[in-house]
């Protein structure tokens, strides 16, 4: 090992326990109990309504109105940055660490970040406004600014996204991730890979939103749905470990884990800030980055927005890492010496005993929902881009994230995830200030909301409502 490597790293790591400490952790999860207790538990009253909004079978006056892309759309494209490496490295990683336990604590904080997620995408249509090239611009940075009345925190939010954009979960993790999986599974050359991943990215970000969000909308549900049936098959050939599996999950939550295999044992803590942390680097709620998406959305209503954002917290974590997870205690490959997508591709590979088509499935999931995630976010860094220069800067932001995901591709994997970590865990601290700040103005917009769909209603059903 290089020292210098060795001395970055370890700073780096301490950083990074700092920025994840119990402050961060607590507001994280305190501002999603908080939300849940105050919003009447919308997240799981409400759930079926906002899949109605999300699939189009509950049509409205409020799904059409002011905004660069469709709900759906603006939807896929926050699905887009959130569903990646997180969903198979990352879930990978926290059982790792932290054990089986740490799945549930992934649960738990998706609950409550549902409610986050609803608040923060709520307010980004609310205060959104246009820039000089008629886009939509909205997010923590214009609530912050707006809302809260603090220039200097909505700088400083858009300022961290710019670095989780260009050194966090948007270049550097997806990048690497296809290279490597590219060269595992189909012994692509990486010099090769980084030219196509490059150009593909720079084909598709060139134009802007609308064509960002039309490649989310096709992509997303079909690797979304190919990922879970995958998951689907393992866990169906591995039905009778099922039970055993949820077990040890709900006990090591509480319990922390004791040394098994290549496992080297982890107590409770450990499974808590583990499980917590990597689902927030999957599903993104609290952080700020979806409300980008959503302010996006053409919509006439803020609430609408914030119900059918929230679904995308539901599918990230509550469907698509449960399934990781439970196929990775399922088939045993927690215990073994293998990390990130080499233990989920020894899972894949033993659920479905081939070690042909288990790798590939992971690998080919692994592309894509890498790829989609780089597209998502060159958005995001865009509009922070726009908001801290203006849409004069867009053009230099953009050819320096290609270079970034070039260079991505040939990094350290430990080095990434930390630094990863660090800039999402900075980048999550303002947003959720303004959450706290602006919250009575999340449970107001709320109840006006349903007080009017409650009499709506009513005028439809006058005998029912009597």
């Amino acid at each position: 090992m290089n020292p210098l490597h060795d001395t970055i790293f370890n700073f780096l790591r301490t950083l990074d326990s700092f920025v994840w400490g119990p402050p961060l952790l607590i507001l994280l999860v305190g501002t999603g109990l908080y939300l849940t207790i105050r919003l009447g538990f919308i997240q799981i009253r409400y759930l079926p309504l906002a899949l109605q909004y999300v699939f189009g079978g509950k049509k409205d006056p409020d799904s059409t109105g002011e905004g660069d892309v469709s709900s759906f759309a603006a939807l896929c494209t926050a699905l887009s940055a959130t569903i990646g490496t997180g969903n198979i490295v990352g879930v990978a990683t926290a059982i790792k660490l932290g054990g089986p336990g740490a799945l549930f604590w992934m649960w738990l904080a998706a609950l409550f970040g549902m409610a986050t997620k609803y608040a923060e995408c709520l307010l980004a249509v609310k205060y959104r406004e246009v820039d000089a090239n008629g886009q939509i611009l909205g997010g923590p940075m214009y609530y912050l600014e707006k809302g809260v009345g603090s220039k200097w925190l909505a700088k400083l939010f858009a300022l961290f996204a710019v670095g989780v954009a260009c050194f966090g979960i948007g270049t550097f993790p997806q990048a690497n991730a296809i290279v490597e999986a590219a060269h595992i599974s189909l012994n692509a050359p990486k010099e090769i890979t980084v030219v196509i991943l490059t150009l593909l990215v720079a084909t598709v970000t060139l134009g802007g939103i609308q064509s960002i969000s039309k490649v989310a909308s096709t992509v997303v549900p079909l690797m979304a749905g190919f990922y879970i049936m995958a998951c689907l098959i393992v866990l169906g050939t591995n039905f009778h470990a099922l039970p055993a599996a949820i077990e040890t999950v709900i006990q090591s939550a509480f319990t922390g884990h004791a040394a098994t295999g290549g496992f080297v044992g982890a107590g409770m803590m450990l499974a808590i800030q583990s499980g917590i942390a990597r689902g927030v680097f999957s599903n993104e709620s609290g952080l700020g980055s979806a409300p980008i998406a959503a302010a996006a959305a053409q919509t006439n209503s803020c609430v609408r927005q914030g119900l059918v954002s929230m679904t995308g917290t539901f599918f990230d974590t509550i469907i698509i890492c449960t399934m990781t997870g439970l196929t990775l205690v399922v088939t045993g490959a927690w215990t073994g010496d293998f990390a990130g997508a080499t233990m989920t591709t020894h899972a894949f590979a033993a659920g479905l005993h081939s070690d042909y088509y288990g790798p590939l499935m992971v690998s080919i999931g692994l592309m894509f929902f890498a790829f989609t995630t780089i597209l998502g976010w060159n958005y995001y860094g865009e509009r922070c881009i726009t908001y801290l220069f203006g849409v004069k800067a867009i053009m230099p932001y953009k050819i320096v994230f290609l270079v970034l995901i070039a260079s991505g591709a040939f990094m350290q994997l430990d080095m990434i995830w930390v630094i990863a970590d660090i800039v999402n865990g900075l980048m999550a601290i303002p947003n959720l200030i303004g959450l706290v700040m602006l919250r009575h103005v999340v449970i107001a917009e709320t109840q006006q909301y349903f007080a009017s769909l409650k009499l709506q209603h009513q005028d439809k059903n006058p005998i029912s409502a009597q």
